[in-house]
């Protein structure tokens, strides 16, 4: 009888253990006493080319615990930098996280997998290395609210209750999160090597970095700056989303920007409710350095300290004489970061042709909305009402509407240079603007009712609601409303470390 062929769980190929020796250190899981299965995204299973029958049960719960490491994973805690909050930390790498491996997925797209919460490592700088169950949920719920928004974003694959405790300020129950990404590759994993003076180690992983990300500009004379530019650009067009759907990042330091261009770190993030171009949420951000609106400034300084990292490899003889090279891709960031946004812009106000005026229009629109404080999501979603129409969902927004009826009729005027009919466009914009948002109430609804009475009803509900952002169903009005403001007011969110 011929031996039947068991297929691998991960056909893992492991090109950043394998080809960047010294970039990481070798490490294992904690083991945990009592793994649960909490969440497990058959889906992106499925695009991962994974057996999603043979994880969604207690083997892929002892595996995305850490309990069994799986055939051909080779599990590592990467080395990284950061500037947070503008003051530089040569050394953090991955305190709580590992990556378990790489694998190519169904569209042939190579994608990290990864642990966060699995225990410490020598990065950790004393820290338990744990997470809790209400921080990991909270990544599952708005990873998978950004995809289906159309945003790049690293994505839960499974999240695992440990049955053990993680001790913060309160008790609470803990968690292993499984994360996957086009890579994690950051802006302070170059910081590391450039700090450090190993040059060597920082041209490997530029090379490393342009071979996975940017194959085109291998054989580039100008490669390192090239690379510098097509990071600028995927930021650009990153930031540019996030402000059009109101995501305030929440903690956007340098080892929270991503090579590839995904969000990644949904910790003390948060989606503004009225429009409030200095709207804060995280409680660690005091100063407002990552205020909404300060998001496309910080996403520009935190590329010139990519630019500062890569200088030695632009010009290895005399760096300085790359500055110009480099200083050109980050003065021509705002203008990168200013077409984004403007053709988003347009998008969502119905207009598929360019005109002088139109970025007048959009933030005439956004100073209405500022003025009176007006729900961010909601003003963009019933603008569509009142392309043809009185536009009465609309105007309840608003507590003095006679700016509004100004500014519509500024809006209409424009509207008939398009060659699309007014249902063509109110059609448009409702695919551009999402009537369900990750609700910040709502998510913490869902994280209360999972981590202090093991209830998974409101946040397997709410993953539903937000998987289908853009289609307006009836009997789902609590998860359109926004919160209080008095409730808004006070929301603060938090890193969950």
């Amino acid at each position: 009888m011929p031996e039947t062929l068991v297929r691998p769980l991960f056909r893992f190929d492991n090109s950043y253990a394998r080809e960047l020796l010294g970039l990481a250190v070798p490490w294992q899981p904690a083991k945990v006493p009592a793994p649960s299965m909490l969440y497990f995204n058959r889906a992106l299973a499925e695009e991962l080319g994974l057996d999603a029958d043979a994880l969604h049960g207690d083997r892929g719960a002892a595996i995305f615990s850490g309990n069994e490491v799986p055939e051909g994973a080779m599990p590592i805690a990467q080395a990284y930098a950061g500037h947070q909050f503008g003051g530089l930390s040569p050394s953090l790498g991955d305190g709580r996280a590992l990556l378990l491996g790489e694998v190519i997925d169904c569209h042939g797209r190579r994608r990290d997998i990864a642990f966060k919460g699995s225990g410490p490592t020598p990065f950790s700088r004393g820290g338990d290395g744990k997470a809790a169950v209400g921080p990991v949920l909270r990544e599952a719920i708005v990873g998978e609210a950004m995809h289906a928004l159309g945003i790049p974003t690293t994505r839960a694959l499974a999240a695992v209750g440990t049955g053990e405790p993680v001790f913060r300020e309160d008790t609470l129950p803990g968690a292993v999160l499984t994360r996957v990404a086009s890579s994690h590759l950051r802006v302070g994993t170059f910081q590391y090597f450039a700090a450090r003076g190993q040059l060597d180690k920082l041209r490997q992983l530029a090379d490393y970095a342009i071979r996975r990300h940017d194959p085109e500009l291998v054989d580039h004379p100008d490669r390192y700056v090239e690379l510098l530019r097509a990071v600028a650009e995927r930021q650009a067009s990153l930031v540019a989303r996030w402000m059009h759907v109101g995501f305030i990042h929440g903690v956007m330091n340098t080892d929270n920007m991503t090579i590839s261009g995904e969000s990644i770190d949904y910790g003390p993030c948060a989606f503004m409710e009225a429009h409030d171009p200095g709207a804060v949420f995280s409680s660690i951000d005091t100063h407002g350095r990552y205020a909404y609106a300060n998001q496309p400034l910080i996403a520009r300084w935190n590329l010139a300290r990519l630019a500062e990292a890569l200088l030695p490899l632009m010009d290895g003889d005399e760096p300085a004489r790359a500055v110009p090279r480099a200083t050109e891709v980050i003065d021509g960031f705002p203008a990168q970061y200013e077409r984004h946004w403007l053709t988003g812009a347009r998008a969502k106000l119905g207009l598929s042709r360019a005109e002088e005026h139109d970025r007048a229009l959009a933030r005439d629109w956004l100073a209405l909305l500022q003025a009176q404080a007006v729900d961010h999501t909601l003003a963009w979603r019933y603008l569509a009402d009142a392309v043809d129409g009185e536009g009465f969902r609309l105007q309840a927004l608003f507590e003095d509407t006679r700016p509004l009826m100004g500014w519509l009729a500024r809006w209409r005027g424009r509207g008939t240079l398009e060659a699309s009919t007014p249902a063509e466009r109110a059609l448009a914009m409702r695919r551009t603007s999402p009537i369900y948002i990750a609700r910040n109430h709502r998510v913490e609804e869902a994280l209360t009712a999972a981590s202090v009475d093991a209830d998974f009803e409101p946040f397997n509900r709410l993953l539903d609601v937000l998987a289908q952002p853009f289609d307006e169903r009836p009997g789902l009005e609590t998860y359109v409303a926004p919160a209080p403001p008095e409730v808004t007011a006070r929301y603060r969110t938090f890193c969950g470390t």
